[in-house]
């Protein structure tokens, strides 16, 4: 049985509270299911799940959303450097997310000078 998305308070309190690993990653996977990255991201930091955070780093990366990239990659406690940070500006602007490339232009420039 999939595991369903418990309402903001629940979420609220599964998080601030005591979860086994397994039940976190399974929330974090049912968030996932309906795209909702930054709802995931605190459930497999706290089912410690660092390489399915590094996967998800990837992905994100590739979407170009500057917040979602953001969102792992402190979750991974992983300052990310320029190159990441170029890679997040062309899939955003390949994908039309000129806002998020502007960003993420503006985090290269700030690392690089």
């Amino acid at each position: 049985m999939a595991i369903r998305i418990p309402d903001p308070l629940k979420r609220r309190h599964l998080v601030e509270g005591e979860l086994d690993a397994a039940k976190a990653v399974a929330l974090a996977d049912a968030y996932l299911e309906e795209g909702l990255v930054l709802d995931a991201v605190p459930f497999l930091e706290k089912a410690g799940a660092h390489e399915r955070l590094e996967e998800l780093l990837h992905e994100v990366i590739r979407s170009g959303n500057v917040f979602e990239v953001r969102a792992v990659a402190e979750a991974l406690k992983k300052p990310l450097e320029a190159h990441h940070w170029e890679e997040v500006a062309r899939a955003a602007r390949e994908q039309g997310k000129d806002q998020y490339a502007t960003e993420a232009n503006a985090q290269v420039e700030r690392l690089r000078s």
